[in-house]
């Protein structure tokens, strides 16, 4: 049976407990890996890293970060998948132009190339100088694309039938080490375990949701 995205917006829920029998078969992987690397970016700047932790040394490496969350550590080390996101630390003229080619070798630019190329460059170069200079917020600024990936990659995941739980509750300084991410350029927010519930010790999957109604959230004009 074929459902419309909503169905799967209220299905998924945040796993608290997996089954570390059931393992992400490697076909849905695939598409795991593709819904990070097609989310959408504010102008396209994709200022992201991720680190998938597919082996049990890998998740233990994680779970190196939640020495002061250990309440954490049980669903890294029993989810068939992790992934650590990480955000760039700076955003500079050699990456602007890297991202710049990609996308002339992705096609984007067939059409009056001496135009819009140039174009492109300029408004994203416009929109990185007014967060650094005026606003003062580039790095907020690239976390937050960062975090358009989560939203994306949550509902993907739910649609493709993977459990998930995206977790703050992580000690960052600890991951930028063990994964040499800022050595980089990048520095991780958050990690996210994928797989399977335990239905016997994920309370989380049988509660209803629970939402504010739209007379609280939603103005239509």
């Amino acid at each position: 049976m074929q459902h419309d995205i909503t169905y799967y917006a209220k299905k998924r829920h945040t796993t608290k407990a997996y089954d570390p029998n059931r393992r992400i078969p490697d076909e849905t992987v695939e598409k795991l890996k593709e819904l990070l690397r097609f989310s959408p970016s504010s102008t396209n700047i994709q200022p992201w890293h991720f680190v998938i932790a597919s082996t049990q040394a890998g998740k233990e490496r994680v779970a190196k970060a939640t020495e002061k969350y250990s309440f954490n550590r049980p669903s890294i080390l029993n989810a068939s998948h992790v992934v650590v996101f990480a955000s760039r630390l700076a955003v500079e003229e050699g990456y602007l132009q890297h991202v710049l080619e990609q996308e002339d070798k992705d096609g984007r630019f067939d059409t009056d190339k001496e135009i819009h190329k140039p174009a492109m460059h300029g408004g994203r170069s416009l929109f990185v100088n007014l967060h650094k200079q005026d606003f003062k917020d580039v790095q907020h600024w690239m976390d937050k694309q960062v975090y358009l990936n989560l939203g994306q990659f949550l509902l993907g995941a739910a649609a493709l039938g993977v459990d998930a739980t995206p977790m703050e509750g992580i000690e960052i300084p600890v991951l930028d080490a063990e994964f040499g991410l800022r050595e980089k350029g990048y520095s991780a927010l958050f990690v996210v375990p994928l797989g399977y519930h335990d239905p016997e010790q994920d309370y989380n999957a049988s509660l209803p949701k629970s939402r504010l109604p739209y007379s609280d959230i939603l103005m239509e004009v």
